[in-house]
């Protein structure tokens, strides 16, 4: 009996202590090995489901939030142009036409001043904000360039005008800002040069601007 309870445990099918395995239960060596090999295999299978379910869950999700944030993104789109026409209606009324208008086009200048604040607002309380970008460094991510001004006292490639205002939705670009780009000034300053090795050969002394290269050397 204690002979076939060792064979049984050394055997490919080994049996806990003290229960005997019939001959024609007990797996082969190669059979068990398979066994094994494609239980490790859907292990990983089941491992991997499982990942790419919490992958599924977590871009639906982030696809959900994405869709409440910026569902309103076409309709804001269309209110800009709203906005951008009482601006212009505003910008044309000059202090002299305000102060010589009659009463009632005070008020009615004044109920438009108002109506465009309270649009502003709104704008803001749903994470919509202007991009006003005057004398920043152009971004072409945020700005869109409608034509070039030289000007001699600021550096290539800032705003230098800014023809439409450009809006934000959340972290979003709801409409790049319209602007003009200034060209002949200097040149925008460039990162400092890293430090050289002590042992590095001394930097050869630049030409100056507008000199010759003496080559009779």
């Amino acid at each position: 009996m204690s002979d076939k309870k060792t064979e049984n445990q050394d055997s490919g099918g080994a049996a806990p202590e003290g229960v005997d395995i019939p001959d024609e239960l007990r797996f082969p060596d190669d059979e068990l090995a398979r066994l094994r090999e494609d239980n490790a295999a859907l292990k990983d299978r089941l491992l991997r489901s499982v990942a790419e379910m919490e992958n599924l869950r977590k871009r639906s999700e982030r696809e959900r939030r994405d869709a409440s944030k910026y569902a309103i993104s076409n309709f804001a789109r269309e209110m800009l142009n709203v906005g951008d026409n009482m601006n212009r209606a505003l910008q044309a009324i000059t202090p002299e036409i305000k102060q010589s208008a009659s009463e009632a086009m005070r008020n009615l200048i004044e109920g438009v001043e108002m109506t465009e604040r309270e649009m502003l607002n709104i704008f803001e309380r749903h994470k919509i904000r202007k991009i006003e970008p005057l004398n920043e460094r152009f971004d072409p991510n945020l700005h869109q360039a409608m034509f070039e001004v030289q000007n001699h006292d600021v550096p290539n490639g800032t705003v230098a005008q800014v023809v439409q205002p450009g809006y934000m939705i959340d972290e979003r670009v709801l409409r790049p800002a319209m602007v003009g780009v200034a060209k002949g000034g200097p040149k925008t300053a460039r990162p400092a040069p890293a430090p050289e090795a002590e042992d590095a050969a001394p930097a050869q002394p630049e030409t100056p601007p507008g000199g010759n290269v003496d080559k009779s050397a």
